[in-house]
């Protein structure tokens, strides 16, 4: 598909997934931008709903990064074992806020390069924290943005941050963070891996239906 027959399809996919999903945000629970890095972080191949179910416990016991700092990977692992991956994830928290407190004044950076030159943070964490936490544009790629990009022939790399750059190209600056969301959304809802509920799909006129 052309550029430009492409970019004008895009523009319609996002005016479809603004008007399905309004005012869509990311599913994790948090009141701060430390909580929303932590809940991102525990969110890696585990479901929000559990990674919620873990941190309502977690941010009533923890407020800072210094709080996260002086635990334990033994003390934390425990903590936050139902989200998987567990002692990888305790030591990444730990050593990512033992930076923020030490370097940041236990304050987020606001740069894709701070970001992820802490423990555990990729591009894919860093755009959720800063669009959704500072409300900085970024395109997330997840698996649901990764299938679902593919699937409407938006993007032919499987790479993510190839993805991401693919999507930025065609979607607008300003639509980016509710773009992402309402991907992540749309996957989960209708076009779900195994089984994309086709004849639901308020875009299905606009999809190739690749890979499907």
């Amino acid at each position: 598909m052309k550029a430009g027959k492409k970019a004008a399809r895009t523009k319609d996919l996002a005016a479809i997934l603004k008007k399905e999903y309004p005012g869509v945000g990311t599913a994790l629970i948090f009141e701060n931008q430390l909580q929303l890095l932590i809940a991102t972080i525990l969110s890696a191949q585990c479901a929000d709903t559990t990674v919620n179910k873990v941190t309502a416990n977690l941010f009533r016991k923890y407020h800072k990064a210094a709080d996260f700092a002086r635990k334990s990977s033994a003390e934390l692992e425990k903590e936050i074992r139902p989200t998987g991956f567990y002692r990888n994830k305790a030591k990444n928290i730990i050593a990512c806020c033992r930076i923020l407190d030490d370097d940041y004044a236990g304050e987020i950076p606001q740069s894709m390069d701070k970001l992820t030159s802490l423990p555990g943070v990729g591009r894919k964490t860093a755009n959720v924290v800063l669009g959704n936490g500072f409300g900085i544009p970024g395109i997330v790629v997840d698996t649901h943005v990764k299938r679902i990009a593919y699937r409407l022939g938006l993007t032919k790399n499987t790479d993510p941050v190839k993805i991401e750059f693919d999507l930025m190209k065609i979607i607008d600056k300003k639509d980016w963070i509710v773009i992402s969301n309402a991907l992540i959304r749309h996957g989960r809802a209708i076009c779900v891996a195994r089984k994309p509920l086709c004849d639901r799909c308020p875009v299905k006129y606009l999809c190739p239906r690749i890979g499907v």
